[in-house]
């Protein structure tokens, strides 16, 4: 599979803007651009594949994304801005707003704890600061509490709301062109996993690739 035929096209919603979470969700279900998280890229280490499924578009402002996850046991125990995120329970979205690099990595646990930076690559990179972080809006199905690792199977949603000034970018009514790509892990837990959208070719489980994202197009 090549990543410009996985090319994504993100809808212009203008509805969004100022809705409460459940009925931005509707919309995202009904109007906005689907993505399933279907490759496992490293099988034999990790083969474990929990459904996830994401609702995405833009008002113009923001760029919305409803992470919609079903799978074996629920972690959150980091609850500090930037903390290890990537340990818990944990939703991915890694953009690049002018191509390869510099790329921002949006990572967030279940309880919609954020870990954002601006980066060259996994080792060089500047953490956003907690004000910035607090104008991406977050809501969790499972709260906003931290607590251990949860066996059983869990369903649960995280809706996130990314401005746009933070990439950057500015719409002004024609598309924009981007590079990214979306992932579900869960280091820590007794089911670890790393799923992406796009397919990454590395030997060991790397996020940090730019080189493998693929086209997102706001409309």
């Amino acid at each position: 599979m090549s990543l410009t035929s996985l090319a994504l096209s993100v809808p212009f919603l203008p509805s969004l803007s100022g809705l409460p979470a459940d009925e931005a969700a509707g919309i995202l279900k009904e109007n906005g651009a689907h993505v399933t998280l279907e490759c496992v890229n490293w099988p034999q280490e990790y083969p474990y594949r929990p459904e996830v499924n994401i609702d995405i578009a833009h008002d113009g402002k923001s760029i919305f994304v409803n992470y919609k996850v079903k799978g074996m046991s629920l972690r959150a125990v980091n609850g500090e801005y930037n903390s290890h995120v990537h340990e818990d329970s944990c939703v991915e979205f890694f953009v690049a707003p002018e191509g390869r690099a510099p790329y921002f990595n949006f990572e967030f646990n279940c309880i919609g704890t954020p870990h954002v930076a601006r980066r060259l690559d996994r080792h060089n990179g500047e953490q956003l600061s907690a004000d910035l972080l607090s104008t991406i809006k977050r809501y969790s199905s499972v709260g906003t509490d931290t607590f251990e690792e949860k066996e059983g199977e869990y369903t649960w949603n995280l809706l996130v709301e990314i401005p746009l000034t933070i990439l950057g970018v500015e719409y002004k009514g024609s598309p924009v062109e981007l590079m990214g790509n979306f992932y579900k892990c869960a280091d820590f837990t007794s089911h670890p996993h790393f799923l992406s959208w796009a397919p990454i070719s590395t030997p060991t489980p790397d996020f940090h690739r730019p080189e493998f994202f693929a086209p997102i197009t706001l409309e």
